[in-house]
């Protein structure tokens, strides 16, 4: 009996010790005592671990969990700065990531106000690329701002301009492939000194050609081709307002072409005369590692610059068609003049979309993203044709925008709230790059030589210099000093 009792209340304390341990473990599986877990296990409960929430800047969580550092883009490619969010040195190249996949478009857009340091980033990833074997052309400068770099790296600056001997024929042949026959090299030839004819006709009467204007132009282009291997503009221009009386013998053809013709007049014989109205004085060299077009000495208004800019425009993209050329830097600055144009913008996309072919990488740069709202209407072709072209740009480089403007920035390029707010509080040399989906804040970095050759407010700070100099030498006897002599 007392066996069988014993035995009872042994069964008892085991089922009860059971339930307790079951119980314990019911309860540690949900939740960690306050006082944490002892022994060997400590703090690998599989049950949940809850925390109060925490809110600190990405500095110091950095330290605390390192580990959330974008990993960059490699080390293959020109050297920009530093990553201000990874604090790893940053490098690009378009032609890199377009062999690795990462972009499918080598062309970049480049936006931001005056002061913020773009200039100096264009020229710096130009000009360190060209040890890498890549060449540079700047098709029109209409500030001179490349000319010394282009001189400083043992390329070439044409200068164009009123009173200087330097011609351009926008009407050039051009490379030509050794594959096309003369007919399709003929066809091919026509239908570009077309295109640009019809621009340019365009943008000086500031409206859409009819039909009759551009068979007038057609007709015209013919005879000149015919007249002469190579035609300049004054050829064509003449054929427009006079043609032959085989061509036109009713006279219809010259009261159809007469508005065009007087328009485009204007390049061979009013505001631009001299300075495309003749065979081209000078020879584009491929082997340079640049060649840049300076616009500087043209000062008018802002139609005939764009107008300029097209013609030497033209002029060079024809001597660049070369699939053989290498890989090559197209630098369009001030470009929101060619893109409140749509013929000019059409011309520009065409280029644009050929860029692979030739290995080309266009870079964009002007003042605001909201330059691409200049482009006609919302909802029309021309809006369309701006969104294509920073379409075709994967890389979109965005410096110091204005409060004001960084609403239309952020629904342009797709930011998020954070980058939008980030855009206003950039420093000088501080950009949001937008490679495909990917962000990264950089911070660019210039070598001392590099400031002062790339420096665009030299005259402005010298004789701001210059004038605090003469104040300080009148009331302070430290202005020799200052200077680096003794006083």
């Amino acid at each position: 009996m007392k066996l069988d009792k014993a035995a009872r209340h042994a069964r008892k304390a085991k089922y009860r010790q059971e339930r307790e341990d079951a119980r314990h473990e019911a309860h540690a599986a949900a939740f960690l005592p306050a006082w944490g877990e002892p022994g060997p296990a400590q703090l690998r409960t599989p049950g949940h671990f809850w925390l109060p929430k925490h809110q600190d800047t990405t500095a110091t969580l950095a330290g605390a969990y390192p580990f959330l550092a974008e990993g960059g883009l490699g080390a293959d490619g020109v050297f920009v700065g530093s990553d201000m969010f990874g604090g790893a040195s940053f490098v690009y190249d378009p032609w890199v990531l377009y062999a690795a996949g990462i972009i499918t478009a080598p062309n970049i857009v480049l936006a931001g106000i005056v002061g913020s340091g773009k200039s100096s980033l264009a020229k710096s990833l130009y000009t360190r690329s060209i040890p890498f074997g890549r060449r540079v052309y700047v098709p029109g400068d209409p500030k001179g701002e490349h000319t010394a770099v282009a001189e400083a790296v043992g390329g070439k600056a044409i200068r164009l301009g009123h009173g200087l001997a330097t011609r351009l024929n926008p009407l050039d042949e051009g490379y030509r492939p050794s594959h096309l026959t003369d007919a399709e090299w003929l066809a091919q030839v026509t239908s570009r000194r077309r295109d640009l004819i019809g621009a340019l006709a365009e943008t000086v009467l500031d409206r859409t050609m009819t039909p009759l204007e551009h068979t007038a132009i057609d007709v015209a282009l013919s005879s000149a081709v015919a007249s002469a291997r190579v035609p300049i503009l004054p050829m064509v221009v003449e054929r427009i307002l006079a043609p032959d009386c085989v061509d036109d013998p009713d006279g219809r053809l010259t009261e159809d072409g007469r508005q065009v013709g007087h328009a485009l007049r204007r390049l061979v014989a009013g505001d631009l005369a001299g300075l495309f109205d003749g065979p081209s004085t000078v020879r584009f060299d491929p082997s340079l590692p640049m060649v840049s077009l300076d616009l500087s000495a043209v000062a008018e208004n802002s139609t005939l610059i764009s107008v300029l800019m097209t013609c030497s425009s033209a002029w060079m993209e024809s001597a660049l068609l070369d699939p053989e050329g290498g890989q090559r830097w197209v630098i369009y600055d001030e470009a929101w003049r060619l893109m409140s144009h749509p013929a000019l913008l059409r011309r520009m996309d065409a280029q644009w979309r050929l860029a692979r072919h030739y290995g080309i990488a266009n870079m964009l740069i002007f003042h605001k993203l909201t330059d691409l709202d200049n482009v006609g209407d919302q909802g029309t072709a021309m809006r369309s044709l701006a969104s294509s072209l920073l379409a075709n740009a994967e890389t979109r480089i965005i410096y110091r925008q204005e409060s004001d403007q960084t609403k239309g920035a952020a629904e342009t390029l797709g930011l998020t709230g954070t980058e939008m707010k980030l855009l206003p509080t950039l420093s000088t040399g501080q950009g949001l790059w937008r490679i495909k989906d990917r962000s990264f804040v950089v911070q660019h970095q210039l070598h001392p030589a590099e400031m002062a050759l790339f420096d665009t407010t030299a005259r402005m700070t010298q004789e701001s210099r210059g004038i605090t100099n003469e104040m300080t030498s009148h009331h302070s006897p430290r202005h020799a000093y200052l200077e680096g002599e003794q006083p």
